[in-house]
């Protein structure tokens, strides 16, 4: 596995503090964020002064019941092969659910939801993985999810799950040190233990990133300072193995460049001092080759996707909690999806909280647990505003005009022409209809 070395995460607001940080070898970004018809300047300029640029997917959803979507995995191939990125990297997650598999709607998550630790999941999982491997052309490596919940009745710890998966797939990790510590908080289990268990020779490199407590929840929101546990996590890593590549994952709430620059730093040492404490390295496991993992049978499959769609019908349509599952937390992880929801709306149609100012959160949130998402934010902006114009919202005509003017644009198949005659033609015809 080739060396990356320090890295951070690339995001257009800070494209041109990334450009000019000192000491960065390498840089990850968001692929479904990228077209790579229209690369942005900044990754171009990257890549030429040999900079590795590494394609980093949220929406293949590897550990859903479904395989994986050719859609999917071949714009994962494209972002990758147009900036010459030696891997991908996805998450061990699932992110929509339902469908054919269980005769129900197709639900959306809008974010990352952890897989049951139970054979039957990593059955199909590393299914998932091998057909995602073959239909890409350089190395996947998938990554360990935060979590605020736990499925009832798994059957391994984290560690031999993933343990498990490198092994029957050969696939690479991408180890986020900040995730451990999250489900460290969230769910009891023991971070040295987890490292303990791990294929550390299977590692392509670790993600950190920082997050907050709130009553007893570590939220991992990739939009505060890294703390001491997650660099100490880092630390005993790098006790156990020199990680190929670390990388600061920095989303939102971007700090001053000196700053992001002081956390660089604070990693560096914390590896530093990880290595001054190495232990012999371990002999590499030998490798199942991934025709001899059994491949997920249909039953299987849809075993797992009624659990998964229960699941998450109850955290974003309001249907009552699967049994097993601890309610508190299902409503703290509701309440989570559906304020991530609203933020994410609120980038991808900024329009929105310019028309309803203040009262857009409050109006989303109303909306949300009574329409789930079933398509993209995009899908997602629309139906909400449709809601609106449909209960005669906002009361305010103006804004009310304005909401219905921007729905229109946008809902049809093609943007509406501004021409003076379409534009006629157009009023025209809706005054007809109104008779």
């Amino acid at each position: 596995m080739k060396r990356l070395g320090t890295g951070i995460g690339w995001r257009p607001e800070i494209a041109d503090a990334v450009e000019r940080m000192p000491g960065i070898d390498w840089v990850e970004f968001v692929a479904e964020n990228v077209c790579p018809g229209h690369l942005p300047d900044s990754l171009l300029r990257l890549r030429e002064r040999g900079v590795t640029v590494i394609p980093h997917g949220v929406s293949l959803g590897l550990g859903g019941a479904d395989r994986p979507d050719e859609g999917r995995l071949t714009a994962l191939a494209e972002r990758a092969q147009a900036l010459g990125s030696p891997l991908v990297t996805e998450h061990i997650a699932f992110v929509r659910a339902g469908g054919p598999l269980t005769a129900s709607p197709r639900l959306e998550a809008g974010h990352l939801l952890p897989v049951p630790r139970t054979r039957d999941a990593l059955d199909v999982l590393c299914e998932n993985v091998r057909i995602a491997q073959d239909a890409l052309p350089v190395p996947l490596a998938v990554e360990n999810i935060a979590a605020l919940i736990s499925w009832p009745g798994e059957e391994m710890t984290e560690g031999q799950f993933l343990y498990e998966l490198a092994d029957r797939t050969g696939v690479r990790l991408l180890i986020d040190v900040a995730n451990l510590h999250t489900n460290h908080v969230n769910r009891g289990e023991d971070p040295a233990e987890a490292l303990a268990e791990l294929p550390l020779e299977a590692i392509a490199y670790v993600h950190v990133a920082g997050g907050f407590e709130r009553d007893g929840v570590w939220h991992d929101s990739h939009a505060h300072p890294v703390p001491r546990p997650v660099l100490d996590i880092l630390t005993d890593l790098a006790s156990r193995v020199s990680p190929p590549g670390v990388l600061l994952e920095r989303d939102e709430n971007f700090p001053e460049p000196a700053e992001l620059e002081g956390e660089l730093g604070a990693i560096r040492e914390a590896l530093e001092k990880g290595g001054a404490q190495s232990a012999p390295a371990r002999t590499p496991s030998a490798r199942a080759l991934s025709a001899q993992a059994p491949a997920a049978d249909d039953l299987t499959r849809q075993r797992l996707a009624l659990a998964q769609t229960a699941l998450l019908s109850a955290l974003v349509a309001g249907t009552p909690v699967p049994e097993g599952f601890d309610r508190v937390r299902l409503g703290v992880q509701a309440r989570a999806l559906a304020g991530k929801r609203a933020d994410v709306v609120a980038k991808v149609a900024p329009e929105l909280p310019e028309i309803l100012g203040t009262a857009y959160r409050s109006a989303f949130l109303a909306y949300a647990p009574g329409h789930p998402m079933t398509g993209g934010y995009r899908r997602d902006a629309l139906d909400f505003a449709e809601h609106l114009l449909l209960a005669g919202r906002p009361e305010d005509t103006a804004a009310r005009r304005a909401l219905r003017e921007w729905w229109l644009e946008r809902s049809g198949p093609a943007p509406r022409s501004h021409r003076p005659t379409v534009r006629l033609a157009r009023a025209t015809r809706r005054v007809l209809l109104r008779r």
